[in-house]
């Protein structure tokens, strides 16, 4: 037993690097695939994709449309078409299956730059106080809806950062990799994710779409956790971690509506506290759970 206990251990702590950046990998290769889709489309003129990440069209036939731009489009008074409304109910549909912030982490190419940056504030050490607090981006959501309602107009699209660095890349404009330098410079400077974390209004628009996803990450062998604070530290949204470690939710699925199912809490941790599973799956591999002083 006790050679089994030191095996097991082992295998834990060295783990194949495989096995440590596999959500890194599967994200990052979402990511530039859609990114791709929309560069090569037109560069090939087989247009699989039109439009871009607001509002596109597949295959000529299938229309995915933002639900926050068909809001932003509402207030400002424009005519919705039923292709749009189309659009959106299946993009809304996805997000409410998978969750909202999955765009953020798994679509959003902004998401590249403000990871970049904050996996570098870890390695230089670099600390610096917030300057926003975690309400700011539903502020700016609000404001936005505001603006689109004054102006007559989609405000938020004409300073959208995705907007401009897709259309940017597209087009091969300069302006998309200044625009990723700024975002890049000032998280890792300025914030601990700041603009995903706390500035961006899509990210908190989406953000409601998690209250209701299907998929989540449970800490389901919650009770092996030694405190490394490992997944703490990685994670782009801490205050969605602490309540499944505390066991103050009596359950170890995360439901934190800014969640991103980003699956670096799994990747980082080596006791395999984490997994890929449901809102509805609340068992564990114990039913015993020490209280997580490091937490408190």
């Amino acid at each position: 037993m006790i050679t089994a206990s030191i095996n097991s251990t082992t295998s834990q702590t060295q783990r194949h690097w495989l096995l440590r950046y596999k959500w890194l990998i599967l994200r990052r290769t979402s990511q530039f695939s859609i990114l791709s889709l929309f560069i090569l489309s037109p560069m090939t003129d087989s247009w699989f994709i039109k439009g871009n990440l607001s509002s596109s069209l597949v295959l000529n036939s299938i229309p995915l449309t933002d639900p926050y731009l068909l809001i932003q489009s509402f207030f400002a008074g424009h005519s919705v078409t039923a292709t749009v409304l189309i659009g959106t109910a299946i993009v809304s549909l996805f997000y409410l299956t998978v969750g909202g912030r999955v765009y953020c982490s798994w679509v959003c190419p902004v998401n590249i730059a403000t990871d970049t940056a904050g996996w570098l504030r870890r390695k230089l050490k670099i600390k610096s106080a917030s300057l926003f607090i975690k309400s700011t981006r539903y502020w700016l959501l609000g404001i936005s809806f505001l603006l689109a309602f004054i102006s007559g107009t989609l405000a938020w699209e004409l300073v959208n950062p995705v907007t401009i660095i897709q259309r940017g890349l597209i087009s091969g404009l300069w302006i998309s990799a200044l625009l990723l330098l700024v975002i890049f410079i000032f998280d890792l400077f300025m914030s601990r994710d700041a603009w995903c974390g706390h500035i961006c209004p899509v990210g908190a628009f989406y953000s409601l779409f998690g209250r209701f996803g299907f998929v989540r990450i449970s800490a389901y062998n919650r009770q092996d956790c030694d405190d490394c604070m490992d997944c703490y530290s990685v994670c782009p949204e801490q205050q969605v971690i602490k309540p499944v470690l505390k066991n103050t939710d009596n359950s170890p699925v995360i439901t934190g509506i800014n969640c991103t199912n980003c699956g670096r809490c799994i990747d980082v941790c080596d006791k395999n506290v984490f997994k890929v599973t449901n809102r509805f799956n609340h068992s564990t591999t114990s039913n015993e759970f020490h209280s997580q002083e490091s937490f408190q």
